[in-house]
């Protein structure tokens, strides 16, 4: 049975997913979403490092961690040692009828096994050779090894995350490796438009995180204003931060003029909108203490859904801070149809996530779990021409 989406706009492109962990199997598990036909290539013993992590001792156990369910749904596993010239010999021979590769090695490490972009290009001039790493392929820090958190805080990112009290901090998810991830399949995705076909894509995890910092990065590089953590305050606006309510806080954004008035007669405050302190947008900028203690007041005398409720009827958008189970369980996520249901192999049931966007109506989805470790290699080998007895060749030489 096909495991890729048979309808989805990359319908036919066939990938060689030479990733782990988290950012390259994110950017090949968007594809398979949108239905390229993933083939995970991962070393005979262990495979991806994923498999061994996550918090599910069980299933991490016998390869299946949680880490790697989340973004491997759809893919088939093929074993394969690169270390061996017989695995070497099989890339190559699946590169000549691949669209793209992906791996997510130090820079220099393919090309120390003999497979690099050159010599895979060589083979197949149309083949789309991306590379996400930590700091990209060049650059004085190309070849350091780099983890989510290294490169979070590298970017300046955890230096405004949090407040003046807490910051740095860092994002309470891999947030570095999903923004690479997600850079390197829209790179693939435009590079597979391309005529002829046929690139090396460099992405720099660094770089990626950096390009979706946009006004804090464009105030330091545009007006030569110092980011700074503001905690859940919106240095751009006010009123708009996290307030606490009766039972919980509430984010409320009265971006605009006529939603700070709407927000100050609807709690009773109407006379704060000609306070001289609260006049203009700038002005609630610089008095927003005094207008936080003047809000939170009100807001503290009531649960935090009703206001959510009222606020938003009256055009003031605002919004409960949720847990993740919370927001998982909200009736707008279950609605969006992006969780999915799997079976394993050993017949137990797991949910993961789709990938967060909707195609003529409907989300994009796989029809096959998450892999079991070289699941899918002699099939894979078969339909590259290898007979049973070259298999078996490869299988004692210990290529797969």
């Amino acid at each position: 049975m096909s495991a890729q989406a048979p309808d989805g706009p990359l319908a036919g492109i066939t990938i060689l997913d030479l990733t782990n962990v988290l950012a390259g199997p994110f950017a090949c598990h968007q594809l398979a979403h949108l239905g390229a036909t993933v083939t995970k290539v991962e070393m005979p013993e262990g495979g991806d490092l994923a498999r061994q992590l996550g918090q599910d001792e069980a299933l991490s156990a016998r390869g299946m961690g949680i880490s790697f369910l989340a973004p491997n749904a759809g893919k088939r596993s093929l074993t394969l040692n690169l270390k061996t010239a017989e695995g070497r010999a099989v890339l190559l021979r699946l590169v000549r009828k691949a669209d793209v590769l992906v791996e997510n090695f130090r820079p220099g490490v393919m090309d120390r096994l003999g497979v690099g972009a050159d010599v895979l290009r060589a083979a197949n001039p149309a083949l789309i050779y991306c590379a996400i790493s930590g700091f990209g392929q060049s650059g004085p820090l190309a070849d350091r090894p780099a983890y989510d958190q290294i490169v979070q805080g590298m970017s300046g990112a955890m230096a405004i995350t949090g407040d003046a009290a807490c910051a740095p901090q860092r994002a309470g998810w891999p947030v570095s490796d999903t923004v690479g991830g997600l850079t390197a399949a829209m790179a693939i995705s435009a590079a597979l438009n391309q005529r002829p076909r046929g690139c090396v894509i460099d992405v720099s995890m660094l770089d990626s995180l950096l390009a979706t910092m946009g006004w804090a990065v464009s105030n330091w590089l545009v007006g030569g204003v110092r980011p700074v953590p503001a905690g859940n305050e919106n240095l751009t606006s006010a009123p708009s931060a996290a307030y606490a309510c009766a039972d919980g806080p509430l984010n409320i954004a009265a971006n605009k003029q006529d939603q700070w008035e709407a927000l100050a007669r609807h709690l009773g405050l109407a006379t704060l909108i000609d306070d001289p302190r609260f006049v203009t947008r700038a002005d609630r900028k610089a008095n927003r203490s005094a207008l936080n203690a003047a809000l939170g007041a009100v807001l503290a005398t009531r649960p935090a859904e009703t206001w959510e409720t009222e606020l938003n009827a009256i055009g003031v958008p605002a919004g409960r801070i949720l847990s993740v189970e919370a927001a998982l369980d909200h009736p707008q996520v279950k609605g969006r149809d992006q969780i999915a249901t799997y079976a394993l192999e050993d017949g137990r049931e797991i949910r993961a996530f789709r990938t967060g966007l909707h195609i003529d109506g409907a989300a994009p989805r796989v029809t096959a779990p998450p892999p079991e470790l070289g699941a899918d290699t002699d099939a894979i080998l078969r339909e590259a021409g290898y007979t049973p007895e070259d298999i078996a060749d490869l299988r004692r030489s210990g290529a797969i």
